[in-house]
């Protein structure tokens, strides 16, 4: 056998992964009676042997594997009613294996032993987290949302069903994943934040993926927990500052001659919204901390459920009117798409006055009605998810907005 310099470098990774973990290992061992019989140099050794026996033949390796799993299992078998814990026994085999992996990959064994080395490292932070921090409902939500995500979301049909086609089942079940992911956040930013700002930067980030998810999420918290109202208003709020903001970003890159445009109008919608979201958070400092703390829901299935109907409902409308009244109308067809997304709608008569179809002062009407219509729908809403106290503030936030965007076209 001819041993190159690549070969060197791939013992040496097999190596360095074995003392890697096996310091990590040295030091967890324990002393005296409790002391695992598993250290540097057996870890060292491991990962060596698994190298060396790749080296040869694959099936040396499963030989070598096998046999090491039989000296576990008699040392495992021989602690005699100690602590049984395998987390030692199975990192010895996961380090032979890496150490055959380095011969061929050292690149991902080396990344492989570091985050092996880094769990078993993080083991008290880890399990703290997991038996101090997370609590039971917790958990089980994260499981309804992982398999909701993992499990169903194959499974949906990504086609066009339903009246005028206007329905994609999997389009649906993303916007149901998007709430509960939503208002996952802003439990968390509950959790770490408290709710005198947790909810209001969680309903400013999230507006960058969904407004309209983001004011149902919000509602739904509000409603759950009424002492979290003003959080929950802010959250909602700052959402369609969000949307203001995207919707710049977006037009600086398709057009922005069409974003010069709408500069006045932008400002105006922006500023507006931004007051009346500092002066909700600002109004939900004087809430007690001690009842704003309080554990409520990571999300609300239901109302995720319920938002995507509604959304449902307002894509079919959509496509109807399209339907019955065709592409006659710029501005019609700006407000239809509207109802469920202004982004949409701003690039496609972005992209119109991109290409000199369409004037970029000409396409200012547009894009304010699909907003304006954006806003009707924040404000269905808020209602459905959040109730008369909330959708009382929110929409007076998004009358406030809107008034101001067409003030600042009307002074331009």
């Amino acid at each position: 056998m001819i041993i190159d310099n690549a070969l060197w470098l791939n013992l040496a990774v097999a190596l360095g992964v074995g003392l890697l973990i096996g310091t990590e290992r040295e030091r967890s061992k324990g002393t005296g009676p409790e002391k695992s019989p598993a250290g540097i140099r057996t870890f060292t050794i491991a990962s060596l042997l698994g190298a060396v026996s790749t080296m040869f033949n694959f099936w040396l390796l499963v030989v070598s594997i096998f046999c090491v799993m039989i000296f576990i299992a008699i040392a495992y078998f021989n602690k005699q009613g100690k602590e049984p814990g395998l987390t030692t026994e199975v990192t010895l085999i996961f380090t032979m294996i890496l150490g055959g992996l380095a011969m061929s990959s050292s690149a991902l064994a080396a990344a492989l032993a570091v985050v092996v080395a880094i769990l078993l490292a993080a083991k008290e932070p880890i399990h703290g987290f997991v038996l101090g921090v997370v609590t039971k409902d917790e958990l089980n939500d994260f499981l309804i949302l992982a398999a909701a995500t993992l499990i169903i979301l194959p499974l949906v049909p990504n086609q066009a069903i339903g009246p005028f086609e206007a329905i994609n089942p999997r389009n649906l079940w993303l916007i149901v994943i998007l709430v509960m992911t939503i208002s996952a956040l802003g439990h968390l930013a509950l959790r770490w934040l408290g709710g005198r700002i947790g909810l209001p930067v969680a309903g400013l980030v999230s507006g960058f993926i969904s407004s309209i998810a983001t004011v149902g999420a919000m509602g739904a918290r509000a409603k759950e927990t009424p002492i979290l109202l003003s959080s929950a208003v802010a959250g909602a709020t700052l959402s369609s500052l969000a949307t203001i903001l995207q919707l710049a970003m977006l037009l600086a890159v398709i057009h922005p001659p069409t974003l010069q445009a709408l500069m006045w109008p932008l400002a105006f919608g922006g500023v507006s919204i931004a007051i009346y979201g500092l002066v909700v958070t600002l109004s939900s400092l004087q809430k007690s901390e001690t009842e704003i703390n309080k554990p409520s829901k990571t999300f609300s299935v239901k109302t995720a459920l319920i938002l995507a109907a509604v959304i449902a409902v307002a894509l079919v409308a959509s496509a109807a009117l399209k339907a019955w009244f065709g592409q006659a109308g710029l501005v019609v067809a700006s407000g239809v798409a509207g109802v469920a997304d202004v982004h949409a709608s701003a690039i496609s008569v972005a992209s119109l006055a991109a290409a000199s179809k369409l004037s970029p002062e000409s396409a200012v009407i547009p894009i304010l009605v699909a907003f304006s219509v954006n806003s009707v729908s924040k404000a269905v809403m808020a209602v459905i998810s959040g109730g008369k106290d909330f959708s009382y503030k929110v929409i007076l936030g998004l009358i406030v907005q809107v008034a101001a965007t067409w003030v600042g076209w009307w002074l331009l």
